[in-house]
């Protein structure tokens, strides 16, 4: 689920109960991540960079990848999560793992460095795409390779279906306008790739699905019985609306024939051809 915006503020807030929540989502997901890693044919000595970072749970994937001769940085800015990656990478003894406090947009980042610069749940909450890939093409080594990780956000479901919660896929994408994002974000990562001379090499859609007690349905639990409330907060639903899909939620909870879809998770990559 979403992570932060462009101005370095979390929707989902940067505490210690977020951060749980994405080591679990990073424990679902994280085979899919490895799969788009592995096409991309990360490999020793590579020199990555990876944006909106969180606590670095992709980074530290990545070091495993690039092995002792290379380098992964983890950009992100907070303090909390950062300092959190530093105590594991201090831990572990990883010298080449750093850490920059910023984002795409702030950082002073160095021109044509990097062989893969990989973005995982943070484009479809900038409100400028664009502002925000430009300063990573011109980081990428000529030939190095720009890969995201996001929503097309459609296919979120359950069965059966009929009640209320039929309608939480436009009660999330209204959640993420009201952060100045787009759900649909990455349907436009190919024209801004041809735009600025990136080869658009990956394309993959992925959507998990599982009952009651898979994996896949108990990470969209943590997510929804926890943000619910603040949508309701923020005004994207009432209250009565909060507590209709908090019940109906609940309803296929206990059902052992519910079946949960999650919404699509699309992997996008291209190598900058310049």
């Amino acid at each position: 689920m979403p992570q932060s915006n462009n101005h370095g503020s979390y929707l989902l807030g940067v505490n210690q109960q977020e951060l749980e929540r994405l080591q679990f989502q990073h424990g679902v997901w994280g085979h899919v991540t490895k799969k788009f890693l592995g096409r991309l044919n990360v490999g020793n000595g590579w020199r990555c960079l990876d944006v909106g970072a969180g606590p670095g749970l992709v980074s530290m994937d990545l070091r495993e990848l690039v092995g002792q001769t290379g380098e992964v940085t983890a950009l992100d800015p907070s303090q909390f999560y950062l300092d959190w990656l530093r105590k594991q990478a201090g831990d572990n003894g990883w010298t080449n793992v750093k850490c920059i406090q910023g984002t795409a947009e702030s950082a002073d980042l160095p021109p044509h460095l990097y062989d893969l610069i990989f973005v995982r749940w943070v484009i479809a909450f900038v409100p400028d795409p664009e502002k925000f890939l430009l300063p990573l093409f011109n980081a990428l080594r000529p030939g190095g390779i720009i890969a995201i990780q996001d929503y097309y956000y459609e296919g979120l479901s359950l069965f059966p279906r009929g009640g209320i919660w039929d309608t939480m896929p436009d009660v999330v994408r209204a959640y993420y306008r009201s952060g100045g994002g787009d759900a649909y974000v990455t349907g436009k990562i190919p024209a801004l790739f041809r735009k600025h001379g990136i080869e658009l090499t990956d394309l993959t859609p992925t959507c998990l699905s599982g009952g009651p007690t898979s994996g896949v349905m108990e990470w969209a639990h943590r997510f929804f019985s926890l943000h619910i409330p603040l949508m309701a907060e923020k005004g994207v639903i009432s209250n009565e609306q909060a507590d209709a899909l908090t019940a109906d939620w609940n309803s296929h909870r206990r059902n052992p024939d519910t079946v949960f879809f999650s919404p699509l998770v699309v992997d996008v990559a291209g190598i900058a051809r310049r």
